[in-house]
């Protein structure tokens, strides 16, 4: 099956610098794969040029006036900016010219504009953010990573049921066990939202394992972790933290004197396969799930493999069908949305203010 992806190439703190070669790396290793190139003209033909690439058939450029910045408000990026790299690209997915999207654009922007234009799924509140997360047995998948800081039980079951399916589609797990971030294991902890969250999820057909505890995420307890935004983004940036503070102790350590420096070099490879192993470039690329579109959002600083890993992300999706599988799942759950599907920029602003 061929897949068509449309790449933001003015997006994050690099543009195409890093965007244009990372697409060319993903038509080299994939013939299946096509790609339109969404941005500035002339900045496009010049990376190409570059490179010694070309358009061609599985290579176009799509031209896009404007450039939605880092700082920019989602307000002025969905009401001022019709015509940026981003939107067009977001533009590219509703028509069905591209089977999904990729940015490291502004997130809020990114989000705003992808709700508006591709609306939500039905049964839907609102969308989410799921991300791939090292664990001691593999990958776990987490969500909502910052889209919605207040949700309510039905949002978290909704939450649930996508990054299930998700799961279920890309890392091909029939029923993958879902766990539910909480203050203890106990069903009578955690806040009222949480608790309801836990009986709706106890009489849903996904395979709910029960609550789980921060320190599960990284032991690798469940397939997936489901939590509101505010929650999950707070535990993601604590833990990016932590894993910076162990490197630069680490090399601190190995600095210290003549001998813990020759310690260093006699543990170089074992230094280098941890280094690899925790590499947050081979886990970039987090999907709007929820949204009638493939979306994925690159880090803002990606690198050239950093972002190609958010591509492939983002192809996986398209191969692996994971908005029919969520579309067939809400089905069975039989599950209604409990809020009005945005329609107009107003109301979507109102949730990403």
């Amino acid at each position: 099956m061929d897949i068509t992806v449309a790449i933001d190439v003015m997006g994050g703190d690099h543009g195409p610098h890093v965007t244009v070669p990372a697409a060319l790396d993903v038509l080299e290793q994939d013939s299946k794969i096509n790609i339109i190139l969404v941005g500035l003209a002339d900045a496009i033909e010049v990376e190409l040029s570059a490179h010694k690439a070309a358009v061609g058939p599985r290579l176009r450029i799509h031209h896009a006036n404007e450039v939605v910045t880092m700082e920019e408000s989602p307000q002025s990026a969905l009401k001022n900016k019709k015509d940026s790299s981003l939107r067009v690209a977001v533009n590219l997915v509703k028509s069905g010219e591209a089977n999904a999207c990729v940015s490291a654009g502004n997130t809020g922007a990114l989000m705003a504009t992808a709700r508006f234009v591709l609306k939500t799924l039905p049964g839907i509140d609102r969308p989410a953010i799921a991300a791939a997360l090292p664990s001691q047995k593999g990958l776990i998948y987490m969500l909502d990573l910052g889209a919605n800081a207040d949700c309510t039980p039905e949002q978290l079951l909704q939450f649930a049921v996508m990054g299930a399916m998700l799961v279920s589609c890309v890392e091909h797990k029939e029923r993958p066990s879902v766990g539910l971030l909480n203050i203890g294991s106990e069903d009578i902890k955690g806040n009222e939202v949480v608790k309801q969250a836990g009986e709706l999820l106890r009489a849903s057909h996904l395979n709910f394992y029960g609550n789980v505890e921060g320190d599960d995420i990284y032991k690798g307890t469940t397939d997936l972790v489901v939590c509101d935004g505010f929650v999950g983004n707070v535990a993601l940036k604590t833990s990016e933290g932590l894993a910076r503070m162990m490197s630069e102790f680490l090399m601190q350590e190995f600095k210290r004197n003549l001998f813990t420096k020759l310690m260093a070099v006699a543990a170089m490879p074992v230094l280098k396969a941890f280094k690899q192993r925790l590499d947050p470039r081979r886990y970039n690329g987090a999907s709007f799930l929820g949204l009638r579109g493939i979306v994925v959002k690159s880090h803002g600083g990606a690198d050239r493999f950093s972002f190609l890993h958010a591509i492939h992300t983002a192809i996986e999706e398209a191969r692996s069908g994971v908005l029919r599988r969520i579309t067939e799942q809400l089905e069975i759950e039989h599950i209604q949305p409990h809020a009005k599907s945005a329609g107009t920029p107003d109301a979507v602003l109102k949730d990403h203010a």
